[in-house]
């Protein structure tokens, strides 16, 4: 099938890319950057410039739409609320519009855990505009969609919105774990790879159409499990340092504080093996380490 990817290059749509390319599938990355896999069709254009996309659906007339595109990471949209609502709200409704008028097959939006939460701030609530957006254009145009709301991503690439990879690259150089809470928050971590595969399975099935679906892992984890974890595997003396000085925009146990809609959950089987993807972190950040020196 063809399918559009917005947000292709990022962090988990190029996991995506990967995975809807090893389907077969013609597969076109749309992006401020190339994707990095070079059997996709890579597109610069800009979410907010209508025009572009516009004549980027005429030429292209795409069956399938995927949308990761925006602010994914939950500090940027605190500090720069207008920009998230402008690319996680607006940014959507333009690629929306346009699936509508060129008659889309199935529209998959990637959202989070936090659309679901009182927690996440300004990216919390861009998540469940668009979504509740989604939901009504759905309804009025019958556009099949899905809702994905993701958990916690992680993997063994430099991501800026990857926080184990981060946290792995700071215990590696630094010697030293340093975080805001007081470690007892919990986590179901799922390695984007798996998190790609799920995305891939529900592609054009009439069963998860108008569905909200959580995709998530089954590994769950307090923070200071975790850090201990690290600390354990990298044989290295890491330092471990708990502010508990605030960590108000985060979630601590569960993201859920009412229920817009029902959600399913979908957990990988099998799954990347959480020590296995900690290892293959630490060994990214000494090949990067050993490339720099």
């Amino acid at each position: 099938m063809k399918i559009a990817v917005f947000g292709g290059a990022g962090f988990l749509g190029s996991y995506l890319v990967d995975a809807l390319v090893a389907e077969g599938h013609e597969v076109h990355s749309i992006d401020l950057k190339d994707s990095t896999n070079e059997s996709a069709r890579s597109h610069q254009v800009d979410i907010l410039n209508r025009e572009a996309l516009h004549s980027l659906f005429e030429k292209n007339r795409f069956q399938i739409v995927y949308n990761l595109a925006g602010f994914a990471k939950l500090d940027d949209a605190i500090e720069n609320p207008i920009r998230a609502i402008e690319l996680n709200v607006i940014g959507n409704m333009h690629i929306l519009e346009l699936s509508i008028e060129f008659g889309v097959q199935h529209f998959l939006y990637a959202s989070s855990a936090y659309a679901v939460s009182t927690k996440g701030s300004f990216y919390g609530i861009s998540k469940l505009s668009s979504e509740k957006i989604i939901k009504e254009y759905g309804t009025k145009h019958e556009l099949n969609y899905t809702i994905l709301r993701y958990g916690s991503v992680y993997s063994d690439k430099e991501f800026e919105n990857n926080y184990i990879y981060h946290l792995v690259k700071q215990a590696f150089h630094e010697k030293k774990i340093v975080h805001a809470g007081d470690g007892e928050e919990t986590r179901e971590y799922i390695h984007a790879f798996d998190a790609a595969k799920l995305s891939v399975q529900v592609l054009n099935k009439p069963e998860y159409f108008g569905k909200h679906l959580i995709l998530t892992g089954s590994q769950r984890l307090k923070r200071k499990e975790l850090f201990q974890m690290v600390r354990e595997i990298s044989n290295i003396e890491i330092d471990i340092t708990l502010k508990n000085d605030g960590y108000v925009n985060h979630y601590r146990h569960t993201p859920y504080a009412f229920v817009p809609d029902v959600s399913e959950r979908l957990t990988p089987n099998p799954f990347i093996d959480m020590g296995q993807g900690i290892i293959s972190c630490f060994l990214d950040v000494a090949r990067n380490s050993e490339n720099e020196d």
